[in-house]
């Protein structure tokens, strides 16, 4: 085990292997504190950021921060490994990397570069990038990065962005999650998803759910996808009964063992692709999958330990995550930054750090990145922390965000953002909904040609059956 040094301040630090620097280096954050593997001081954090910045990229594919032989996460990144692509940067350092990522993110091809170099990265080394960037230096890659997917909607263009339409309900009542659907569709969401939580796992409720969704995006020729989230297995079982599914939707971590607790593993989630891709419903394209993710839940299940039986920090593993995901093509990837609790995430500052954070390295990685921006009703956090973390997340060029009627989900209990919100943050950063969308809502005469909402009278509108239904 290598032992990295480093003296700041007169005072001389020690970290006992890549795991304990990366945690150590990490932003401050209160699931580190509860794993018990944070820095203990302002000093200690800095000192490790300063040890980090000197460590050679090639490390992280030499030394595993989770175990090869015991983790089919560690294998799956560093057997798809890339080196082809990571060859251009195969003699820098993590402050090497941040100081050439920086300067691609300024170039006219800075895309192009991006995405060529993404094969070549791991989520180790992408995790420990951030944690020495500024939020301002996460904010210009990130939006320097360009990563698209397609099923019904192109996901991912410069210029877009896409929601998720969040119609959940405590019973999911029909009528409840119908009048959810028309709010958001009058006020220019859904381009990414519309996709509900169910409050129930019942197959046959799930299949309700999924036919209630179809025939309204039949109807009304709304070009977008629908999905309920429940567990993939449920999803391939209903794949076999013929049942409407658009996208296969699994919550995924960055271990095995965590992989596990959710009830899957790699093959699983293959096969779940496999399914959802054999339906052919796709229109613009064939990425199927959703994946949600969110930092601390591993930890929330005890599946966060590394190399050496020393818990991994949080954002690292959320990395992993993204690992993970990227196998598999998908449509949409989203963290759920708050949503977990401030045991990981305590107040406003720490969740807007980690939402940043977690779009940088999920786009940097190749992945279609949004954020549910969101915080529980117990931690130290606000609305305004909301406000702040999407306006920094559209000048970053966030794929999409998720949304709900009046900002609260009143079936999860937690706070998100409102269909209002992306009407603000587009107009602010000049974004517009995907495009194949758009051209839907023009068509009804909801869109300007500046891409605003216009008000619509619901009686005179195409969509004044789904108002009655509702």
């Amino acid at each position: 085990m290598t032992v990295y040094r480093q003296r700041i301040g007169g005072v001389s630090y020690e970290f006992h292997g890549l795991v304990d620097l990366l945690a150590k280096a990490t932003p401050r954050r209160s699931g580190d504190e509860l794993a018990g593997c944070a820095a203990h001081s302002d000093a200690e954090r800095a000192a490790a950021q300063w040890a980090l910045a000197d460590v050679p990229l090639r490390t992280f594919l030499s030394e595993a921060v989770v175990p090869y032989e015991s983790d089919e996460v560690t294998r799956l990144i560093l057997d798809g490994h890339d080196t082809a692509a990571f060859d251009p940067i195969a003699h820098l350092t993590v402050g090497g990397l941040r100081d050439h990522l920086l300067e691609t993110a300024a170039l006219p091809d800075s895309a192009a570069a991006l995405a060529a170099l993404a094969p070549g990265l791991t989520p180790e080394t992408v995790a420990a990038v951030s944690k020495i960037m500024r939020n301002q230096d996460l904010i210009a890659v990130s939006r320097a990065a360009t990563v698209t997917s397609a099923f019904r909607t192109t996901i991912g263009r410069p210029g877009r962005l896409a929601t998720r339409l969040q119609p959940n309900h405590p019973v999911d009542d029909p009528r409840g999650v119908a009048a959810a659907v028309l709010d958001g569709l009058l006020l220019g969401c859904g381009d990414a998803v519309v996709g509900i939580n169910p409050a129930s796992d019942s197959p046959h409720a799930v299949a309700d759910l999924l036919r209630l969704l179809d025939d309204i995006r039949q109807r009304f020729a709304i070009p977008t996808q629908s999905c309920v989230l429940t567990h993939v297995t449920t999803t391939i079982d209903l794949i076999g009964q013929r049942a409407p599914v658009d996208l296969v939707f699994q919550s995924v971590a960055g271990t095995e063992s965590a992989n596990r607790a959710f009830g899957v593993d790699l093959a699983l989630l293959r096969e779940g692709n496999e399914a959802g891709r054999s339906l052919r419903r796709g229109t613009v394209g064939d990425n199927v999958m959703y994946f949600e993710t969110g930092q601390g839940s591993a930890l929330s299940s005890g599946t966060h330990f590394g190399t050496g039986g020393r818990p991994v920090d949080q954002q690292t593993l959320e990395a992993r995550a993204y690992g993970v995901a990227r196998e598999f093509a998908p449509l949409l990837v989203n963290t759920v930054v708050g949503f977990i609790g401030p045991e990981y995430l305590y107040d406003g500052k720490q969740i807007v750090r980690a939402g940043l954070e977690d779009q940088f390295c999920g786009k940097l990685l190749g992945l279609p990145m949004g954020v549910d921006v969101c915080h529980t009703n117990h931690a130290e956090a606000d609305q305004d922390d909301m406000d702040t973390l999407l306006t920094l997340l559209a000048v970053a060029g966030t794929a999409f965000v998720i949304t709900v009627p009046g900002a609260d989900d009143v079936m999860l209990g937690y706070q998100s953002l409102s269909f209002h919100d992306v009407l603000y943050a587009r107009q602010v950063a000049n974004l517009r909904p995907a495009p194949e969308f758009e051209e839907w809502l023009r068509g009804l005469g909801m869109i300007d040609d500046a891409g605003r909402i216009l008000p619509v009278d619901v009686a005179a509108s195409p969509l004044r059956a789904l108002g009655g239904a509702a």
